[in-house]
């Protein structure tokens, strides 16, 4: 009796622990609302930042959000962040992976407050390369990797569309400095870009819904 009893209270640990694994892998926005409150101050609460200098959050996809925070920690055997960022390496390192996991899920299912595209005279120009690439220098058209509308692919490639002009422009420009090291295939289309192609693309993908 005494060993069938300890049998069902290890399998009720089990049941538990596998409970408990489930509930924990799945985020919470509702928890993620108030872990975003460290974030408020750059990217306001809902994830629509004011100022162009940082990204808006907003409804961009969940994984992305997710990677780009792990990407601004120092991992474990690594002497540095695989995004350099000092102002992020401060605030990501304070969170744990399930608040990582949380406020993602809770800046996702914001509703952006887009950009606008500023420049008219580049538009044809940002238009071109957007959604035909530079054949001349071997840049491949942007929409196969964000879409048309620049919604970009859930769990492959971020949201671009009323992202502000000012923040995609300095993301290429980082990419191609190599100031920003956190993704190969951006690195080499930045590469190629000069400053008034990315300029253009970067107005550009401020003005797609």
């Amino acid at each position: 009796m005494k060993s069938m009893k300890l049998k069902m209270l290890a399998a009720l640990a089990l049941v538990c622990a596998g409970a408990n694994a489930q509930q924990a892998s799945h985020p919470d926005p509702v928890k993620g609302q108030a872990t975003a409150a460290i974030c408020a101050a750059c990217h306001n609460l809902d994830g629509n930042p004011a100022v162009s200098a940082f990204p808006k959050l907003a409804g961009q996809h969940y994984d992305y959000i997710v990677k780009q925070l792990t990407n601004f920690k120092v991992q474990p055997g690594a002497t540095a962040a695989e995004r350099e960022n000092p102002q992020m390496l401060g605030f990501a390192s304070l969170l744990t992976d399930e608040q990582v996991r949380d406020v993602a899920a809770y800046f996702s299912s914001q509703k952006q407050q887009p950009a606008s595209a500023l420049n008219k005279d580049a538009y044809e120009l940002g238009k071109k390369i957007y959604r035909a690439g530079i054949a001349a220098k071997g840049v491949a058209a942007c929409t196969g990797c964000h879409g048309p509308s620049g919604a970009g692919v859930p769990g492959q490639f971020p949201r671009l569309g009323g992202q502000w002009p000012e923040y995609a422009e300095a993301q290429l420009v980082a990419f191609r400095q190599g100031v920003r090291k956190n993704n190969a295939i951006m690195t080499d289309v930045a590469a190629r870009l000069s400053d008034t192609e990315i300029k253009a693309v970067a107005d550009y993908v401020a003005g797609l819904r």
